[in-house]
């Protein structure tokens, strides 16, 4: 029987899957697939949402003038340098929209941020992906990769899934290399986690890089992930023309009234991204000390290095009841959430790994690095 007529793209294109039973109304795991943050949100977010509840009847601001007005002021830019969308991954679709042609490559490392080359493919850009170096950014590579047809390159920094962060000083040095008319993009979803010596958001390079652009998200330390609002940093000029290609009341108005709300509590954000920051030292030094290849990761999830055995081990913490993100043949992220929660996977990944020696150094590691009471702990800072 005959159907309508679609782009070929589609038929291979992977389908976003979520973690089985994480959602809906038979959820049964903890949630430590997908890096949200497990704290309830920030005083007043609540509030300024139910208050933005009795404005629905009418369309937001399409240009989130007051969002944007507030951001810009955040860092310290003008606002004609700041374009807000519905989460950083909406932005970094019109990216690759906004520098699709004919012929046109975009340069990212991989393994990345997985739906990178699901946007470059709808898109009709052509990926170069380049390898890893031990769990990071080949900066070099990434440069020597770039043609004259390269229209984009995207930086995930902290990379997701292995949590690596790339220096300031490196970072710097690469957008030397690169171009003045090839756009970067350095996303920046987990920045408010690091605190790798040398490493710092990339928001300080762009008035010496008109092609620099910076995306940020208020869906992971902010806790704002069932909102979707996203923002991204660059040259007045570059910022013009995407505004243009972003679609119009893509962010709601319950969405802009959360993020102004949050973020002007910039304190307590603080003070949450510390506690996640500690927990996450507290759950890698457990890891560790049961002899697991785990990077020095700077956002809020960890990644285990586990090639072949990464299914096998999914599967195994989800009969444990625990809810991963699983790369086949190459390795788990778990999210950094509650401590309660922590203990759970520490816990698990001992019994992984049996009786004996290893699984004893991971529950004394836990131990010795764990919080005064059961509180849930998470950790945010603004930059």
């Amino acid at each position: 029987m005959p159907i309508p007529r679609l782009r070929p793209v589609l038929d291979d294109l992977p389908a976003y899957r979520p973690t089985d039973g994480v959602y809906g109304a038979a959820a049964r795991v903890l949630p430590l697939s997908a890096n949200e943050s497990p704290d309830a949100p920030l005083p007043g977010v609540v509030e300024a949402i139910a208050d933005a509840g009795a404005t629905v009847h009418r369309y937001p601001d399409p240009g989130c003038t007051e969002l944007t007005a507030a951001i810009a002021c955040a860092y310290g830019v003008a606002p004609d340098r700041v374009a807000v969308g519905a989460g950083s991954v909406a932005l970094l679709q019109t990216l690759f929209q906004a520098v699709a042609e004919p012929g046109a490559e975009v340069v990212y490392a991989w393994r990345s941020f997985e739906l990178y080359p699901v946007l470059a493919d709808l898109a009709a850009v052509r990926s170069v992906r380049v390898p890893l170096l031990a769990a990071g950014h080949d900066l070099a590579a990434m440069a020597r990769a770039v043609t004259a047809a390269t229209r984009l390159v995207v930086v995930c920094n902290p990379n997701n899934p292995t949590g690596t962060a790339v220096g300031t000083d490196e970072l710097r040095a690469f957008l030397d290399r690169i171009p003045p008319t090839c756009l970067v993009a350095v996303d920046e979803a987990y920045v408010e986690y690091v605190r790798a010596p040398g490493a710092a958001s990339a928001l300080a390079l762009c008035p010496a890089y008109p092609n620099l652009v910076v995306l940020r998200t208020f869906s992971k330390a902010y806790g704002l992930a069932g909102l979707r609002v996203g923002h991204l940093v660059g040259a007045p000029t570059v910022v013009e023309r995407l505004r243009k290609a972003c679609l119009a009341y893509a962010v709601s108005a319950v969405a802009q009234r959360a993020a102004l709300a949050a973020l002007g509590l910039a304190e307590q954000l603080r003070e949450r991204v510390d506690a996640t920051v500690a927990e996450r030292g507290r759950v890698r030094a457990a890891l560790l000390a049961g002899d697991w290849d785990v990077p020095d990761g700077q956002g809020n999830f960890l990644w285990l290095e586990l090639g072949g055995a990464a299914e096998r081990f999914g599967r195994w913490c989800a009969g444990e009841g625990i809810a991963v993100r699983t790369f086949p043949g190459e390795g788990v992220r778990t999210t950094i959430g509650s401590a309660a929660d922590n203990d759970a996977f520490v816990e698990a990944c001992a019994r992984w790994r049996g009786p004996g020696p290893a699984a004893t150094a991971m529950r004394a590691a836990a131990s010795a690095g764990a919080p005064a009471s059961d509180t849930t702990v998470t950790t945010t800072v603004v930059k």
